[in-house]
């Protein structure tokens, strides 16, 4: 089963520069999209060429603002759109296929980067988050959640530990959130599964020519849950071709829907 995640910031920006073909040749079984800023009705022509995906958009209100989305070869049994949050509803943040057990989301983190505001909405969502990943960790299912959580976890994960120290997204209180994902709820960063390697970023600033000097962060992950750890079989970050300011996250599973 091969998963792909990506952060497109303007799923119509991402079909000119070649997504959707890009996305053909990769033939995956889901690809889960976040910060799409479309409604489906505006997604151009290239859409089309996917059409033998099952694709479902859970948009923003505003236009052009956010957005997630689910592409799956297999359509699903059932879909489950946002978390009832009355705060983050309109905001079009998550969105999750059910297939029996085995369930896939993609999820858009609010990001702190514009200020104070939007830093103290984001803690807001993630202390919402924690309860609902403590949740879906007690239901019993298989999950892989895609998604840009908008944190670099450790050192590794940024390409200046002591200068993004300062910069939301690697507060060291962000960082501690993530570390109890990962450690009390036993959830699993399934890229570092298998690749432990330094550089392996997904977002890089357009200032200073940084994917250039290879400058950046790793804030999109698929999260999965314990019983996928042994089932992963590599994990790479596609930068052949740029969609976005993110790169594709791109994971294969030992594992296959019945």
């Amino acid at each position: 089963m091969r998963v792909i995640s990506l952060n497109a910031n303007g799923i119509r920006s991402a079909a000119r520069k070649g997504f959707y073909s890009w996305m053909e040749r990769e033939d995956p079984d889901f690809v889960c999209l976040q910060e799409t800023k479309a409604q489906e009705h505006q997604l151009p022509l290239e859409a089309a060429a996917v059409a033998h995906y099952t694709g479902v958009f859970l948009d923003a209100e505003r236009k052009g603002y956010s957005g997630v989305a689910i592409y799956a070869k297999r359509k699903p049994a059932n879909i489950v759109r946002g978390f009832g949050w009355s705060e983050f509803e309109n905001e079009g943040r998550y969105l999750q296929f059910d297939y029996g057990s085995f369930s896939i989301a993609s999820l858009y983190v609010v990001s702190g980067s514009m200020g104070p505001v939007r830093q103290a909405a984001k803690e807001q969502f993630l202390d919402g988050l924690y309860n609902e990943l403590a949740r879906l960790r007690k239901d019993g299912h298989t999950y892989i959640i895609c998604g840009d959580i908008n944190i670099a976890h450790t050192e590794l994960d940024v390409y200046n530990p002591k200068r993004c120290s300062h910069i939301s997204g690697f507060f060291p209180h962000e960082r501690a959130w993530l570390d109890r994902v990962l450690g009390d709820l036993d959830w699993v960063d399934a890229f570092r599964v298998v690749n432990h390697n330094a550089g392996e970023y997904s977002w890089w600033s357009n200032f200073r020519n940084d994917f250039e000097h290879n400058r950046g962060w790793r804030i999109d992950y698929q999260l999965i849950t314990p019983d996928l750890r042994d089932r992963v079989q590599s994990a790479r970050i596609y930068r052949d071709a740029r969609f976005s300011d993110h790169a594709p996250i791109i994971v294969d599973y030992a594992i296959e829907l019945t």
